[in-house]
């Protein structure tokens, strides 16, 4: 397609050339143009050259038109990678932040059970446990069992005045234990060992007043009798013997009894 100025210039160089032919015609021949034929040739030229105008603002306004639509897609498109650009980063940073949170959540996880494994193991220090002690079967709390068997470790590496403290501690700390006769009898021995014959005579009684049938009963009449002894009284010496044989008269204390009977006549 000719473009719009072009075409005007080829209109007026034709306006122009008309304009000359007339002017050369012979007069005769110019006459033969009427005037409303020129008239309307001229007006015809004249709406050609303003159609042309015309359809060249037209075209440059088009052109202006498409270069602001170019523009705004340009600005479109930079303002869409822009964003495509933020959202990646944002993207990243929200990968860091779900790994660390991964990370964050396995040690809280690892910690939780390590919390969980101490707790139980704590707790399963205070679950009773079942013990057996001088024939007898019972539930005791840990420390119940660490302590008596402490005690009774000093005991037989001969410290009897140490032992004698940590029985007494053991019966006031547990005194509804079921290895309260036991530590009497150790207690009471103990006693006996660092010649408080009395305490030891009130510790041996409690045994036999609160478990007449423990296997350490006959023994602890039996060191009852020994104290008294002790302490020169024979007479109550003599009566424990003789209680002794008729309470247990199958146990070994029993023929300690009868030797010590023999013994006092």
């Amino acid at each position: 397609m000719m473009p719009a100025a072009t075409m005007i210039a080829a209109v007026l160089r034709a306006l122009a050339a008309a304009a000359l032919a007339l002017a050369l015609l012979p007069a005769a021949r110019a006459a033969l143009f009427e005037d409303g034929e020129a008239r309307r040739a001229i007006l015809e030229m004249r709406q050609r050259i303003d159609d042309l105008q015309q359809s060249r603002q037209r075209s440059a306004e088009e052109l202006r038109k498409g270069a602001d639509e170019n523009a705004q897609l340009r600005r479109s498109l930079l303002d869409l990678q822009t964003q495509i650009e933020t959202l990646r980063a944002e993207q990243a940073k929200l990968n860091g932040q779900n790994e660390q949170l991964r990370r964050d959540l396995g040690e809280l996880q690892r910690r939780q059970k390590d919390i969980t494994q101490g707790v139980d193991e704590r707790l399963r220090q205070f679950e009773p446990v079942k013990v057996s002690v001088d024939g007898r079967e019972f539930q005791a709390d840990p420390a119940e069992k660490r302590d008596f068997e402490a005690a009774l470790a000093v005991f037989r590496a001969g410290k009897f005045a140490d032992a004698g403290l940590a029985f007494s501690s053991f019966v006031r700390q547990y005194p509804r234990s079921g290895f309260m006769p036991s530590a009497r009898f150790w207690l009471g021995n103990a006693q006996y060992a660092t010649r408080e014959y009395q305490e030891a005579i009130v510790n041996f009684r409690q045994l036999l007043s609160d478990a007449p049938g423990h296997a350490r009963a006959p023994e602890a009449a039996l060191s009852i009798a020994n104290c008294q002894m002790e302490l020169k009284d024979t007479r109550s010496a003599r009566k424990t013997l003789e209680d002794l044989l008729q309470a247990y008269p199958q146990s070994e204390a029993a023929l300690a009894a009868k030797e010590r009977l023999a013994y006092l006549k």
